[in-house]
Protein backbone atom coordinates (compact mmCIF):
# COMPACT_ATOMS: atom_id res chain seq x y z
CA UNK A 1 0.00 0.00 0.00
CA UNK A 2 2.76 2.34 1.15
CA UNK A 3 4.41 1.46 -2.60
CA UNK A 4 1.39 2.43 -4.59
CA UNK A 5 0.81 5.58 -2.62
CA UNK A 6 4.38 7.15 -3.32
CA UNK A 7 4.09 6.15 -6.75
CA UNK A 8 1.00 7.95 -7.15
CA UNK A 9 2.58 10.97 -5.45
CA UNK A 10 5.84 10.50 -8.17
CA UNK A 11 3.42 10.63 -10.91
CA UNK A 12 2.30 14.48 -11.13
CA UNK A 13 6.25 15.03 -10.52
CA UNK A 14 7.07 13.05 -13.81
CA UNK A 15 4.28 14.47 -15.72
CA UNK A 16 5.17 18.18 -14.92
CA UNK A 17 9.39 17.03 -15.65
CA UNK A 18 7.86 16.01 -19.02
CA UNK A 19 5.88 19.19 -19.45
CA UNK A 20 8.64 21.49 -18.35
CA UNK A 21 11.45 19.75 -20.87
CA UNK A 22 9.08 19.39 -23.72
CA UNK A 23 8.22 23.41 -23.44
CA UNK A 24 12.22 24.14 -23.26
CA UNK A 25 12.80 21.67 -26.32
CA UNK A 26 9.61 23.85 -28.38
CA UNK A 27 11.04 27.02 -27.14
CA UNK A 28 14.19 26.67 -28.64
CA UNK A 29 12.69 25.34 -31.88
CA UNK A 30 11.91 28.69 -33.11
CA UNK A 31 15.30 29.92 -32.92
CA UNK A 32 16.91 26.64 -34.38
CA UNK A 33 14.40 26.72 -37.37
CA UNK A 34 15.35 30.24 -38.17
CA UNK A 35 18.85 30.17 -37.30
CA UNK A 36 20.41 31.80 -40.80
CA UNK A 37 20.28 35.18 -42.35
CA UNK A 38 19.07 32.89 -45.10
CA UNK A 39 15.90 31.69 -43.41
CA UNK A 40 15.02 34.80 -42.07
CA UNK A 41 14.69 36.77 -44.79
CA UNK A 42 12.94 33.89 -46.92
CA UNK A 43 10.52 32.68 -43.37
CA UNK A 44 10.10 35.50 -41.24
CA UNK A 45 7.05 37.07 -42.15
CA UNK A 46 7.81 39.86 -38.78
CA UNK A 47 11.06 40.93 -41.18
CA UNK A 48 9.36 41.24 -44.66
CA UNK A 49 7.21 43.78 -42.95
CA UNK A 50 9.68 45.60 -40.83
CA UNK A 51 11.39 46.30 -44.33
CA UNK A 52 8.08 47.41 -46.07
CA UNK A 53 7.86 50.02 -43.35
CA UNK A 54 11.45 51.26 -44.58
CA UNK A 55 10.59 55.02 -45.68
CA UNK A 56 11.56 55.85 -49.35
CA UNK A 57 13.38 58.68 -48.89
CA UNK A 58 14.52 60.13 -45.65
CA UNK A 59 17.22 61.99 -43.83
CA UNK A 60 19.64 59.75 -41.57
CA UNK A 61 22.29 62.53 -39.87
CA UNK A 62 24.28 65.37 -40.38
CA UNK A 63 27.86 66.73 -39.65
CA UNK A 64 29.16 70.15 -38.46
CA UNK A 65 32.04 71.70 -37.88
CA UNK A 66 33.17 72.78 -34.63
CA UNK A 67 36.51 73.83 -35.64
CA UNK A 68 39.48 73.98 -38.08
CA UNK A 69 42.69 74.45 -36.86
CA UNK A 70 46.03 74.38 -38.53
CA UNK A 71 48.96 72.60 -36.41
CA UNK A 72 52.65 72.57 -37.29
CA UNK A 73 51.86 73.26 -41.33
CA UNK A 74 48.56 70.99 -41.49
CA UNK A 75 45.28 71.64 -41.45
CA UNK A 76 42.53 69.82 -38.38
CA UNK A 77 39.14 69.36 -38.88
CA UNK A 78 36.94 68.88 -35.72
CA UNK A 79 33.42 67.80 -36.71
CA UNK A 80 30.50 66.81 -34.48
CA UNK A 81 28.39 63.82 -36.50
CA UNK A 82 24.93 63.07 -35.59
CA UNK A 83 23.04 60.41 -36.47
CA UNK A 84 18.69 61.25 -36.59
CA UNK A 85 15.59 59.73 -36.04
CA UNK A 86 13.67 58.06 -38.29
CA UNK A 87 10.44 60.34 -37.63
CA UNK A 88 12.40 62.84 -35.95
CA UNK A 89 14.90 64.93 -37.81
CA UNK A 90 15.87 66.85 -34.65
CA UNK A 91 15.88 63.70 -32.32
CA UNK A 92 19.40 62.73 -31.84
CA UNK A 93 19.94 59.19 -31.06
CA UNK A 94 23.91 59.00 -32.05
CA UNK A 95 26.82 61.58 -31.85
CA UNK A 96 29.71 61.69 -32.07
CA UNK A 97 32.91 64.27 -32.25
CA UNK A 98 35.97 63.26 -34.28
CA UNK A 99 39.44 65.42 -35.11
CA UNK A 100 40.75 64.17 -38.45
CA UNK A 101 43.59 65.74 -40.55
CA UNK A 102 42.52 68.00 -43.43
CA UNK A 103 38.94 69.30 -44.74
CA UNK A 104 38.06 66.30 -47.15
CA UNK A 105 36.15 64.19 -45.22
CA UNK A 106 34.65 60.55 -46.15
CA UNK A 107 31.50 58.97 -44.36
CA UNK A 108 31.18 55.36 -45.18
CA UNK A 109 28.19 53.48 -44.81
CA UNK A 110 27.29 49.73 -45.74
CA UNK A 111 23.78 49.89 -47.74
CA UNK A 112 21.04 46.56 -48.13
CA UNK A 113 18.57 47.23 -50.86
CA UNK A 114 15.56 45.41 -51.37
CA UNK A 115 13.55 44.44 -54.16
CA UNK A 116 9.47 44.67 -54.64
CA UNK A 117 9.28 41.34 -54.17
CA UNK A 118 11.14 40.99 -51.15
CA UNK A 119 8.64 44.43 -49.96
CA UNK A 120 4.92 44.02 -49.30
CA UNK A 121 3.82 47.01 -51.40
CA UNK A 122 5.53 46.19 -54.58
CA UNK A 123 8.37 49.05 -54.20
CA UNK A 124 12.30 48.69 -53.56
CA UNK A 125 13.57 49.79 -49.76
CA UNK A 126 16.93 50.38 -48.96
CA UNK A 127 18.27 50.05 -45.21
CA UNK A 128 21.98 51.40 -44.04
CA UNK A 129 24.45 50.88 -41.71
CA UNK A 130 26.94 53.88 -40.63
CA UNK A 131 30.71 52.27 -40.38
CA UNK A 132 33.04 54.58 -40.09
CA UNK A 133 34.85 57.95 -40.69
CA UNK A 134 37.77 59.23 -42.13
CA UNK A 135 40.26 61.84 -43.99
CA UNK A 136 42.35 61.88 -47.09
CA UNK A 137 45.27 61.30 -45.74
CA UNK A 138 43.72 57.77 -44.03
CA UNK A 139 43.24 54.64 -45.33
CA UNK A 140 39.87 53.29 -44.81
CA UNK A 141 41.06 51.08 -42.66
CA UNK A 142 42.48 54.13 -40.31
CA UNK A 143 38.81 55.27 -40.05
CA UNK A 144 37.35 55.38 -37.23
CA UNK A 145 34.08 53.58 -36.00
CA UNK A 146 30.71 55.12 -35.93
CA UNK A 147 28.72 52.25 -35.22
CA UNK A 148 29.78 48.78 -34.28
CA UNK A 149 30.17 46.63 -36.72
CA UNK A 150 27.20 43.97 -36.52
CA UNK A 151 24.76 45.69 -34.08
CA UNK A 152 21.74 46.93 -34.87
CA UNK A 153 21.22 50.51 -35.68
CA UNK A 154 19.06 52.00 -33.46
CA UNK A 155 17.36 54.04 -36.17
CA UNK A 156 15.95 50.51 -36.58
CA UNK A 157 15.15 49.78 -33.19
CA UNK A 158 10.93 50.59 -33.69
CA UNK A 159 11.12 48.10 -37.07
CA UNK A 160 12.50 45.45 -35.84
CA UNK A 161 11.16 45.20 -32.07
CA UNK A 162 8.55 42.82 -33.39
CA UNK A 163 11.42 40.21 -33.91
CA UNK A 164 13.07 38.42 -31.58
CA UNK A 165 16.40 39.27 -30.40
CA UNK A 166 18.41 36.35 -31.62
CA UNK A 167 16.72 36.85 -35.01
CA UNK A 168 17.31 41.04 -34.85
CA UNK A 169 21.06 39.78 -34.04
CA UNK A 170 21.23 37.39 -36.69
CA UNK A 171 20.06 39.73 -39.18
CA UNK A 172 22.49 42.67 -38.44
CA UNK A 173 25.78 40.20 -37.49
CA UNK A 174 25.24 38.14 -40.95
CA UNK A 175 23.42 40.30 -43.79
CA UNK A 176 27.03 40.74 -45.21
CA UNK A 177 27.52 37.56 -45.92
CA UNK A 178 25.14 37.42 -48.24
CA UNK A 179 26.64 40.05 -50.30
CA UNK A 180 29.04 37.88 -53.05
CA UNK A 181 26.47 35.18 -53.29
CA UNK A 182 24.76 35.81 -56.51
CA UNK A 183 22.15 33.11 -56.16
CA UNK A 184 20.99 33.70 -52.28
CA UNK A 185 20.82 37.44 -53.34
CA UNK A 186 18.15 36.59 -56.02
CA UNK A 187 16.42 34.31 -54.17
CA UNK A 188 15.93 36.49 -51.19
CA UNK A 189 15.25 39.61 -53.73
CA UNK A 190 17.81 41.98 -52.90
CA UNK A 191 19.33 43.95 -55.54
CA UNK A 192 22.43 44.83 -54.11
CA UNK A 193 24.49 44.48 -50.53
CA UNK A 194 27.61 46.89 -50.93
CA UNK A 195 29.42 50.00 -49.28
CA UNK A 196 29.69 53.49 -50.51
CA UNK A 197 31.73 56.19 -48.98
CA UNK A 198 30.78 60.08 -49.25
CA UNK A 199 32.73 62.57 -49.17
CA UNK A 200 32.68 66.46 -48.76
CA UNK A 201 35.32 69.61 -48.12
CA UNK A 202 33.95 70.66 -44.73
CA UNK A 203 33.55 74.09 -43.89
CA UNK A 204 33.02 76.00 -40.95
CA UNK A 205 29.23 77.92 -40.89
CA UNK A 206 27.29 74.78 -43.22
CA UNK A 207 25.77 71.75 -41.81
CA UNK A 208 26.04 68.46 -43.96
CA UNK A 209 22.59 67.02 -44.13
CA UNK A 210 22.92 62.93 -45.05
CA UNK A 211 19.58 61.12 -47.11
CA UNK A 212 19.63 58.15 -48.55
CA UNK A 213 16.59 57.71 -51.07
CA UNK A 214 14.70 54.67 -51.99
CA UNK A 215 17.25 52.74 -54.90
CA UNK A 216 20.19 53.18 -51.92
CA UNK A 217 21.70 56.50 -52.79
CA UNK A 218 23.34 58.31 -49.91
CA UNK A 219 24.10 62.16 -50.34
CA UNK A 220 24.80 65.28 -48.66
CA UNK A 221 22.70 68.33 -48.46
CA UNK A 222 24.05 71.60 -47.71
CA UNK A 223 22.53 74.02 -45.97
CA UNK A 224 23.58 76.98 -43.35
CA UNK A 225 23.86 76.46 -40.00
CA UNK A 226 21.68 79.40 -38.70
Amino acid sequence: MAKGYKKLRLLPLLIIGAGLAGMAYLGREPYKAVATIQELLAENKTLKQAISNLSGESQIGYAKVIAQETRDGELYTTLKFVETARDDKLETILEKKFTIVGDVIHFDALIVKFGNKMVMDGRTRALYLWRRVYGEQMTPQEGYPIEEPGTEPKRYSDLFKALAIKHRETFWSNIWDLANDPEKLAQYDIEAIYGTAVYSKLRNGLIYVFKINSTGQVYPEVVPDI
